[in-house]
């Protein structure tokens, strides 16, 4: 998959390259380049298949160039191990149930899809990943979780004091291994300011592979977004 920058056209980057970074050079945000149109034959024989059988075929897709069968496999059998079910609250409403990860949040997805795409490119480049973020509950606890025990990568966690609720603070300042939380006398802010001056300062990023795991990173939008594809091909695969 060949990406750009929102900011420039012309400012292009391979998806490992696009993932490892986060984000462009010049600030702006990746986006594929790209990508394929599908008949709505093809929609709708998604129709009855599993969430990860999706997200497998989806993969296959469009990350065919970026890893192997294998790793692909490996990918989407680490990120989608829990399902999605879709739940009838009534003869016109349909819920989609995001809460089944480890969790308890959407951001499950994303943050275990990520994670194993980080440990094949720690695998692929014999070096250690590190991941470097900043949270107020949520996004920690679901990073840690999905990078917990991932060969080849290691994750600091900055989170205010006081301000993360204690079953999410338990949920990223438990696991250890990989894992270091590292709790900021301060704002959610001033976590952000100690994460973007660690990739501001030469020394550190002359020691250590650094990157982060938000939520602008196309490793973590990709998955979230198989499973709308997922909702919609059980529901209306005609309207894709």
């Amino acid at each position: 998959m060949k990406l750009y920058s929102t900011r420039n056209r012309k400012e292009t980057a391979d998806f490992r390259t696009a993932v490892i970074r986060g984000l462009a050079p010049d600030g702006g945000l990746y986006m594929p380049s790209s990508l394929p149109h599908y008949p709505r034959s093809f929609w709708t024989s998604l129709r009855g298949k599993s969430l990860k059988a999706k997200a497998r075929i989806l993969f296959d897709l469009l990350l065919e160039d970026d890893f192997s069968d294998t790793e692909r496999a490996e990918i989407t059998d680490r990120a989608f191990s829990f399902d999605a079910p879709m739940v009838s609250l009534d003869e016109r409403t349909r819920v989609l149930e995001l809460f089944h990860g480890p969790t308890l949040a959407f951001k499950d997805f994303g943050a275990r899809t990520m994670a194993a795409m980080m440990s094949v490119f720690a695998r692929q480049e014999g070096e250690t990943i590190t991941i470097v973020t900043a949270t107020s509950g949520d996004t920690g606890a679901a990073v840690a979780h999905g990078f917990h025990r991932a060969p080849g990568v290691e994750v600091f966690v900055l989170y205010p004091s006081g301000q993360v609720s204690p079953l999410q603070e338990k949920q990223f300042t438990t696991l250890g291994g990989n894992i270091t939380a590292l709790e900021v006398d301060g704002t959610f802010d001033d976590c952000q300011r100690l994460v973007k001056a660690c990739f501001s300062d030469g020394k550190i990023r002359e020691t250590r592979k650094l990157t982060t795991a938000n939520s602008i990173n196309i490793a973590r939008l990709l998955p979230q977004m198989i499973y709308y594809i997922h909702a919609i091909t059980e529901l209306n695969p005609g309207a894709m």
